[in-house]
């Protein structure tokens, strides 16, 4: 009697250490767990704030150039300045009347300045509503780009037609009921959807070429915008480039899916577009420089 007892509280501690063990397992396998989604939550934040870098990367890069420009333009009159004071001593020029031209240049120059302002600032605002309302995975397969207020949207064919068709995919509705959206929340805004091609022929027996392919594809797309998604069909209008517009090498296998695209161009009119960037200068101002 008195051997059992030691062994029953030999055994009695071994699955008490057992439970601890197990407890402190599942403790720490939760804690991986955790920390394996926070991992991929901040490899997906690392990737969205890389991505935002180069676009101001590429923003600054522009301004830059702009800046360049007015430098430019500012050393031109400069020298005509110069010119005409060193002029002026022959009796030459009229210092009153040239006084007047550099200020109208100015008056011009800071117009223009405003003017860009106001762009950017269309573009960024048309650009927020089209990014905002589409998804990351959708993301992947549609490009926005805004280019003085006037926006473009590449669309891969993966994503918009079944495969080697001219039918609008089921994958593309909820992309499409997006971008409608936008066009419809810009009215007086007139919509070119153009399809565009690889080099490589088509073989199939109602298609002719690569022109017969993308017009049908453009023509897909409008119809799908107007009988599914209300937009208006007098603002719209189909056109297809076949395979004359790459943007890719064609020799390659990623420059082709590249090349293979559809683009919804949103542009205003010339006259709305006008007031939304404010009214040029005068005829005499705008001679003057």
């Amino acid at each position: 009697m008195k051997r059992i007892l030691p062994i029953t509280i030999l055994l009695s501690g071994l699955i008490l250490t057992s439970c601890v063990s197990n407890k402190k397992y599942a403790a720490l396998d939760t804690q991986y767990k955790d920390l394996g989604q926070l991992y991929q939550k901040t490899q997906l934040e690392l990737t969205e704030s890389r991505a935002k870098v180069k676009s101001l990367e590429d923003q600054l890069e522009h301004e830059r150039k702009n800046n360049a420009a007015l430098k430019e333009a500012y050393v031109k009159l400069q020298s005509t300045l110069d010119q005409s004071i060193a002029q002026n001593s022959q009796g030459n020029v009229n210092i009153s009347k040239l006084v007047d031209e550099i200020n109208a240049s100015n008056k011009y120059i800071q117009h223009l300045v405003n003017t860009k302002n106001k762009s950017d600032s269309l573009n960024l605002v048309l650009t927020n509503n089209l990014t905002r309302s589409l998804s990351r995975e959708e993301l992947k397969d549609v490009d926005v780009q805004v280019l003085k207020g006037v926006v473009y949207i590449s669309l891969a064919d993966n994503m918009l037609y079944k495969s080697g068709s001219y039918e609008i995919s089921e994958r593309a509705g909820e992309t499409l009921s997006k971008i409608a959206k936008i066009i419809q929340d810009y009215k007086d805004y007139e919509v070119l959807i153009e399809g565009n091609t690889d080099t490589d022929p088509i073989s199939k027996p109602n298609i002719r070429n690569n022109w017969d392919l993308s017009a049908l594809r453009a023509s897909s797309v409008v119809q799908a915008l107007q009988n599914t998604y209300g937009v208006d069909p007098k603002r719209l209008t189909a056109g297809g480039r076949g395979e004359y517009n790459p943007i890719a090498d064609n020799n390659t296998a990623d420059g082709k899916a590249r090349n293979r695209r559809t683009q919804i161009i949103i542009t205003p009119k010339l006259d709305q577009f006008m007031e939304l960037i404010d009214k040029a200068p005068e005829t005499e101002q705008a001679s003057a420089y």
